[in-house]
């Protein structure tokens, strides 16, 4: 059995494309982990979506065996995703680790994720071991980074490491500090068994394969486990750690992570952040476990073709197992037929399960215009908590309508001051604080309505700043608005895929906006179509789709007037008739258009 002093359990967390994946790769390759045959780039990133769009987004574990004064020690790495959306996977990786690697772009310096994902790790009290990456490249810039991680995070310069991971140079010094700064772990393994669920994965062989982080005792093959909040009782049939394939162990001890097989047929049974312990006796006590991710950002997902709902409830129901921060629920809209309406962490995330779905359950997908979430305080004394904009109530029974804020912080070079606070006030964004991390950098903090913040501040601050600003947002609370829901009509009837919330002083603009986009996407009919957009009973933009006329006067040549009027009424007389009963039809293309374009025409008008 391993005595705990001899393992490390550790992290590495920096901004997106700061090069978390590679330095894995380059200590797994130091370590012997993995051979030089098998290595390859991102090894650990092994969702075929990662390794396309060169992202993390599921959280990795590794053990690698490192010889160190004579000893031979056990690090257990856990590579953890960069990007804002993906904060709920790092706060549960971090909640495993006595210690993490705040690692920073030598060229880019500190940027907005480091400074959340820093002061993450503070919060857990983790031993923070700062490394500096890519100090091979020209343009690196490290006296100054220095001095931003001194500055920003209070850590002291000396004790920053410099270092290549793709070149390999220094990577030694930067396990040889994790053996060093990072402490053992303070399980007992004599105590009853007591282990952490940090993810589970489906094998089609195996069934549910569960991802422990043991914290006391000791874990057997062939032992009978409890799973405490599910209060299911299992035998394990292999248990094993991740090297970085999964590799069969006779035993799991205190402070080791590992993994569990159990012939637990559904995912559904495993709770992430559920606490494992003995079947008999004396159960440990549960461990504190997980916040629920809280949702941010909710749109409808319908299949293009009707006949697929099935198929898209089972692919969803694949990915909710794997991803507890993504929830579903079904929904109809009467424009789209059967759909789900689905939340997500953030945009990125929303992105993310969208591409897994057309590309691994092979659907195609009809989405609807994100939404946050709003609550509302009826004139009756309710609370609502509404998702979606068509089950916001009538502008009368309204008291009170909240909104989510949350706190941004920007990090830019300071020539793009002047445009991103321009941008914010735009958005009516209120200004916190703004700290210099170095002369040529400034970190900018406003708080935002959410819904500004969803739609494409990302795209602007990038747009704005060239591409070198960077944001990080979480979320404050909610806040009261002057909000008010959009309805749009199409020959006086409410289409509800096209309703928006928006704020009061917006509405005129954004509904102008959509009714002409509209009035290009629906083709003409025999009878004249009126589209407006309202707010409750108020018309505020209308247009009309004019008639395709038949000329039922080209064969009278001459002679009377009154022939001609007659012809006119009876035609006048059918297009009546047909608008009474005709139906208008609204191509899918309209409603993409509308919601690409609604917010675009907005910031024109």
């Amino acid at each position: 059995m391993l005595s705990p002093k001899y393992i490390r359990n550790f992290s590495i967390i920096a901004h997106i494309d700061h090069g978390k994946s590679t330095l894995a790769d380059r200590l797994l390759e130091i370590t012997g982990t993995v051979s030089k045959r098998e290595m390859k780039e991102q090894l650990l990133d092994d969702m075929a979506l990662e390794r396309e769009r060169g992202i993390t987004i599921k959280a990795h574990a590794v053990t690698m065996r490192y010889q160190h004064d004579g000893r031979t020690y056990e690090l257990n790495l856990i590579d953890t995703p960069g990007h804002v959306d993906f904060h709920y996977e790092v706060s549960r990786s971090l909640a495993c680790c006595e210690g993490a690697v705040l690692l920073v772009d030598a060229f880019q310096g500190v940027e907005a994720q480091t400074v959340a994902n820093a002061y993450a790790a503070m919060e857990h009290d983790l031993a923070i071991v700062p490394v500096m990456n890519k100090i091979d490249l020209t343009h690196a810039r490290p006296e100054e980074v220095k001095d931003e991680i001194e500055q920003t995070l209070a850590i002291d310069r000396g004790e920053v490491i410099g270092c290549s991971a793709k070149t390999g140079l220094n990577c030694e010094a930067v396990l040889e500090a994790v053996i060093n700064r990072v402490p053992p772990p303070s399980g007992d393994p004599e105590a009853t068994l007591q282990a952490m669920v940090f993810d589970s994965v489906y094998d089609e062989f195996r069934g549910a394969v569960t991802y422990v982080r043991i914290m006391n005792g000791v874990v057997r093959k062939g032992q009978k486990i409890r799973f405490l909040q599910a209060g299911t009782t299992h035998e394990v049939v292999e248990l094993g750690q991740f090297t970085p394939r999964r590799a069969a162990r006779e035993q799991l001890s205190a402070g080791q992570v590992g993994y569990l097989v159990c012939n637990i047929k559904s995912l559904g049974q495993i709770h992430i952040g559920d606490t494992v312990t003995v079947a008999t006796g004396e159960p440990a006590p549960a461990l504190e476990g997980y916040h629920e991710p809280q949702r941010m950002v909710f749109c409808g997902l319908y299949p293009s073709d009707g006949q697929d709902f099935e198929q898209l409830r089972e692919a969803l129901g694949k990915l909710a197992i794997n991803d507890p921060s993504f929830e579903f629920e079904p929904e109809t809209s009467d424009a789209l037929g059967f759909g789900f309406r689905c939340g997500f962490l953030g945009l990125l995330h929303m992105e993310i399960i969208q591409q897994r779905l057309e590309q691994e359950a092979d659907i195609d997908l009809v989405q609807t215009a994100p939404n946050v979430t709003y609550r509302i305080l009826k004139k009756d004394g309710e609370w609502l908590e509404v998702h979606t904009p068509t089950r916001v109530p009538d502008l009368g029974d309204i008291e009170e309508f909240h909104q989510p804020i949350v706190r941004v912080s920007f990090v830019l070079p300071t020539e793009y001051v002047g445009g991103i606070m321009k941008l914010c006030a735009d958005r009516r964004g209120v200004f916190v604080r703004q700290e210099y991390l170095s002369p040529t950098r400034v970190m900018l903090v406003y708080d935002l309505a959410l819904a500004e913040v969803v739609y494409d501040m990302h795209d602007k601050l990038k747009s704005i700043t060239r591409g070198y600003g960077t944001m990080d947002y979480e979320l404050k609370g909610y806040e009261l608005g002057d909000l008010v829901r959009l309805d749009v009509l199409v020959k006086g009837e409410r289409v509800d895929a096209l309703s928006i919330v928006c704020d009061r002083r917006d509405a005129d603009a954004r509904g102008r906006a959509i009714i002409k986009k509209l009035k290009q996407e629906i083709p003409r009919h025999m009878f004249e179509v009126a589209l407006q957009a309202a707010i409750g009973t108020r018309i505020i933009a209308r247009e009309t789709i004019s008639a395709m006329r038949k000329n039922v006067t080209a064969k009278c040549y001459g002679g009377d007037i009154s022939r001609k009027r007659k012809l006119w009424e009876k035609q006048k007389e059918g297009k009546k008739r047909m608008k009474s009963i005709g139906q208008v039809d609204i191509p899918q293309k309209a409603f993409l258009a509308v919601l690409e374009t609604g917010e675009e025409d907005k910031k024109k008008s």
